[in-house]
């Protein structure tokens, strides 16, 4: 059903504008984790003390519509999931640092799809080009750098090192990606994408409230997360259908009001604000004989 209705979705969001002028598909990679009591779900192993799964998430950013999803027990690290992905030539995908690998960013790049990440502070790695940047900017510095000790087989993979200055945090942020042709201001933005996947678990647990469970078994747990991904679904596919620029938040709850309401769905969500039209005479409940 996930599957079935995830293509509808994308029918939808296809036909919507993008927000980036490249044509390359857009996906972030993350996890989340859902913490669960030790003692009632001993099969969800994370601490000593303290139970919990993880959900392994990759957002489509046409839409928005989260495209694949893989639950796991709370110990079971980010790497192990999506060494076991593939995409398709010239896809980008963005994902923390949480994924840092260098050797899987070699295998990445060997198969044509193209990354963004945050570089860690202690990188070991050599430059092997300086680019120019403009003089008084936000970009600090475009370099491409290579890191020492990466198995290439002859070949030497260079990666781009991009720093840039947030001036509402007054903070550098360092990024690193295996694209060398795009502008540092367009790694910088691509990365700044990552967090609608940040928000999309946030929607998840507090529109769909699986903060809590009506079973203790794994079948009950993921039953009830792959649920909750269903409805997140049905809202953005209710959302993409819509003219009205609706809220997930804002859809829900009125949603929820509009339940014993008679009124057509699609009219409603076009124009909300609209009172319901009056029952007409044959659809006025019948007296009881």
């Amino acid at each position: 059903m996930f599957l079935e209705l995830l293509a509808r979705c994308e029918e939808l969001a296809h036909s919507g504008r993008r927000k980036f002028r490249f044509k390359n598909k857009l996906l972030s990679l993350d996890a989340t984790v859902i913490d669960l009591c030790a003692t009632l779900y001993d099969w969800a192993k994370f601490r000593p003390t303290k139970g919990a799964i993880k959900l392994h998430l990759l957002l489509d950013h046409d839409g928005y519509l989260p495209r694949f999803a893989v639950i796991t027990d709370g110990k079971t690290h980010e790497l192990k999931v999506a060494r076991k992905l593939r995409w398709e030539p010239g896809t980008i995908v963005v994902f923390d640092r949480g994924y840092i690998d260098y050797q899987w960013f070699v295998e990445l790049t060997r198969q044509g799809v193209y990354w963004v990440t945050r570089l860690k502070d202690n990188a070991d790695y050599l430059v092997a080009e300086r680019r120019p940047v403009p003089a008084g900017g936000k970009v600090l510095a475009d370099e491409v750098i290579s890191f020492y000790g990466l198995p290439g087989e002859g070949r030497e993979y260079f990666f781009r090192r991009v720093e840039i200055y947030d001036a509402e945090q007054q903070r550098r942020l360092v990024f690193l990606s295996n694209h060398l042709q795009f502008a540092p201001t367009t790694v910088a933005a691509i990365y700044k994408e990552r967090w609608q996947v940040e928000l999309f678990f946030k929607a998840l647990k507090q529109l769909c409230k699986i903060k809590t469970f009506v079973g203790t078994s794994a079948n009950a747990v993921k039953t009830q997360v792959w649920t909750a991904l269903i409805a997140m679904l049905l809202l953005r596919f209710l959302q993409l259908r819509a003219r009205f620029g609706w809220a997930l938040s804002n859809l829900l709850a009125l949603l929820c009001q509009q339940l014993f309401v008679h009124r057509d769905l699609w009219t409603w969500l076009d124009d909300p604000f609209q009172p319901p039209p009056p029952p007409a005479e044959q659809q006025l409940q019948l007296a009881l004989a």
